[in-house]
């Protein structure tokens, strides 16, 4: 069902097809069968911090309790309280019936107001989307609800997402006193009153949690010292990959409210890249069939998760640093990533791929792509030392605050 034509809704004095507008990729997370192993992959090397830890053993059954991993972990890259989740999946299996290809546990959509967030979850009900919650989460403090695509990945829209600054502390956990499981009424108190209330209420609010890292500062990156050669400065794109592919595409378009930048057809397999701001996309759909052609490590439904480093010269020292320390470092076509330039993949110890890369075509005020014979040939058997600037080198969203 596509967004009505007709029908206008007020978004802040701006009039949209829907109560809501996706501007980025907050955050993402994958459900890990190894979870020791998975942690140390995700903070030691690739360099997420983590913001808070999560037990879900209460939720477990009694047969069960003790028995397998329960405690997920919530990271950062920046200020965001976190931008990756890694969850036990044994846990969740015994919990909520994962199914055995669904790799991913959220993918997570930032819009701009809590109104959004409430507007945006009764626009879909009317539209006979269901919601799985909608309230507040904690740890994080982001108000959400929570939808799936056709073929079962799970959306999350939230807003007001708990910012960790420079102490690098989380909030203390009596400050997890205000989660909501419903959708919120309005209006909210803002979260400096809520900070207010905890000083009143005795709530030692540097308690929070701190990531300890382990990594030796052994690495000068362009002026700073860090525990690798490299640092995260964005994360995404998602590639998934579907059964049906018109059909996921649709959800993402018409219910999401993304754009088509691109369609490539690679070995007749029809791929899809949708767009909610200026990076050419934040989201690829392809084929399920794809994933026997190119012997993916992992039978999941999901191709790879992106993280964006600053700049070509990180990208190569990330490769070399990650196979240094064991890592499987992978290439696929490059037809594959219309937008992108030279780009890696690493896979986790479930065989999860990451895509590294820094990065991606911007698109303008007329929506349209760069052609193609504009864009750079890429050979991922000869990268050279250097590469040439591009007309929109180190543009996009940038990142703020200090590398360390």
């Amino acid at each position: 069902m596509e967004a009505s034509s007709t029908r206008k809704f007020d978004v802040g004095g701006v009039m949209l097809d829907r109560p809501f507008r996706i501007s980025r990729l907050g955050h993402f997370g994958y459900y890990s069968n190894h979870m020791r192993e998975s942690l140390r992959f995700y903070t030691d090397l690739l360099g997420f911090q983590i913001s808070d830890p999560l037990d879900f053993g209460h939720r477990l059954p009694p047969e069960h309790k003790g028995k397998v991993d329960s405690v997920g972990y919530f990271t950062r890259f920046n200020g965001d309280h976190h931008a990756f989740v890694l969850f036990p999946r044994r846990a969740f299996e015994v919990m909520a019936n994962l199914p055995p290809e669904h790799a991913i546990n959220q993918m997570t959509w930032q819009v701009g107001s809590l109104k959004q967030v409430v507007d945006a979850g009764s626009w879909m009900q009317q539209r006979e989307i269901v919601i799985d919650r909608s309230g507040r989460d904690m740890p994080g403090s982001n108000w959400h609800t929570y939808m799936r695509d056709p073929e079962g990945s799970r959306n999350e829209l939230y807003y007001g997402m708990e910012q960790i600054g420079w102490i690098g502390r989380s909030k203390p956990k009596p400050m997890h006193n205000r989660r909501f499981t419903e959708a919120a009424t309005l209006p909210q108190i803002p979260e400096f009153k809520e900070v207010d209330d905890a000083v009143a209420a005795g709530v030692d609010v540097l308690s929070g949690v701190r990531h300890e890292e382990k990594m030796p500062l052994d690495y000068q990156v362009s002026g700073t010292s860090l525990g690798r050669p490299f640092k995260i400065t964005n994360i995404g794109p998602i590639r998934l990959m579907a059964e049906n592919v018109d059909k996921v595409a649709a959800f993402y378009r018409d219910t999401l409210g993304f754009d088509v930048t691109e369609e490539v057809t690679w070995k007749g397999h029809r791929c899809l890249f949708l767009r909610c701001n200026t990076d050419h996309h934040c989201v690829s759909i392809y084929p399920l069939s794809i994933r026997n052609d190119l012997e993916l490590p992992h039978k999941t439904t999901c191709f790879s998760f992106g993280i964006k480093v600053y700049d070509y010269q990180q990208l190569k020292d990330s490769v070399a640093f990650l196979k240094k320390h064991g890592v499987r470092i992978l290439h696929y076509p490059p037809e594959l990533f219309p937008g992108m330039d030279y780009t890696a993949f690493a896979a986790d110890p479930d065989g999860n791929l990451i895509q590294i890369y820094y990065y991606m075509e911007q698109i303008g005020w007329d929506g349209k792509p760069k052609p193609e014979n504009l864009r750079r040939k890429i050979d991922n058997n000869a990268w050279p030392e250097t590469v040439q600037a591009l007309s929109d080198s180190f543009n996009g969203e940038p990142y703020l605050g200090p590398w360390g």
